[in-house]
């Protein structure tokens, strides 16, 4: 696993900067909600589409240092942050075991790359860096044994939950999502217990799309939970969650909730 480094931040930064364009980073700003008192306010764009910068992660991933990926995710630049965040991505990926592969060395990395991303957080400040890279390394990362060959602590997501910082709360929620695509909701329905009281439109949307996989995987889990709990869901956590129904389903449970 031993590889060279040939890319610094300052490359990959450059490579971004090359492509900026202002008319694409006004519309961005107004998506992504960057004004006064909105979610993403003082978030800075240069206005890459993400297939752009998709691109430069291809073409230096495996090959810029942890240190170099951490210049860029405390960048003030949005495409930047997102470049050093899919950059774990991909690392995370190269280490996932297979049916010929699964080495201590896989599994020690796997737990440097989760823990330098929960380390870092806080800095996927918005629901696109969030859900494009918590589901693929913390997900992953809880899907395997570690080198040791204990599992990793699941209630790091119970205490994401309980932070006062709302994008560590979404992640608390969107990381299942690789969960629940193995056939494992338990911890879905714990998280979505704990933030469903919680006030923010972002956290009501990111539970009620979580549960909505748990119904594409077993509806009958679906359903249950929502018999027990709809009441004291956000009116769009609901509609999230029972948006696969058909419709005159849709409609029932709609009606059911006060």
């Amino acid at each position: 696993m031993t590889t060279t480094f040939e890319y610094t931040a300052d490359d990959i930064i450059q490579a971004l900067q090359q492509m900026q364009d202002e008319r694409q980073r006004d519309a961005l700003m107004r998506f992504f909600k960057t004004g006064a008192g909105d979610y993403g306010e003082g978030d800075r764009f240069l206005g890459l589409r993400c297939p752009q910068t998709r691109m430069v992660v291809r073409e230096v991933r495996g090959r810029v240092a942890l240190s170099e990926v951490e210049r860029l995710i405390a960048s003030p630049w949005h495409e930047v942050r997102l470049c050093g965040f899919l950059l774990i991505v991909e690392e995370m990926r190269r280490v996932l075991p297979t049916a010929r592969r699964h080495t201590e060395a896989m599994a020690a990395r796997r737990n440097e790359l989760a823990r330098f991303y929960l380390r870092h957080a806080r800095q996927a400040n918005n629901w696109d860096l969030v859900d494009m890279t918590c589901p693929k390394i913390l997900g992953y990362w809880q899907l395997y044994p570690q080198a040791d060959g204990t599992m990793p602590d699941r209630g790091i997501l119970d205490r994401l939950a309980e932070s006062d910082n709302l994008w560590e709360q979404r992640i608390a929620m969107v990381t299942n999502w690789m969960l629940i695509r193995h056939g494992q909701f338990e911890d879905a329905l714990r998280i979505a217990d704990r933030l469903l009281a919680h006030p923010h439109d972002l956290i009501h949307k990111a539970v009620g799309w979580m549960l909505r996989e748990v119904g594409k995987e077993d509806m009958a889990v679906l359903e249950d939970y929502l018999e027990r709990r709809y009441s004291q869901m956000a009116r769009t956590t609901l509609r999230y969650a029972i948006e696969k129904m058909g419709e005159p389903q849709r409609q029932a449970w709609l009606r059911r909730q006060p």
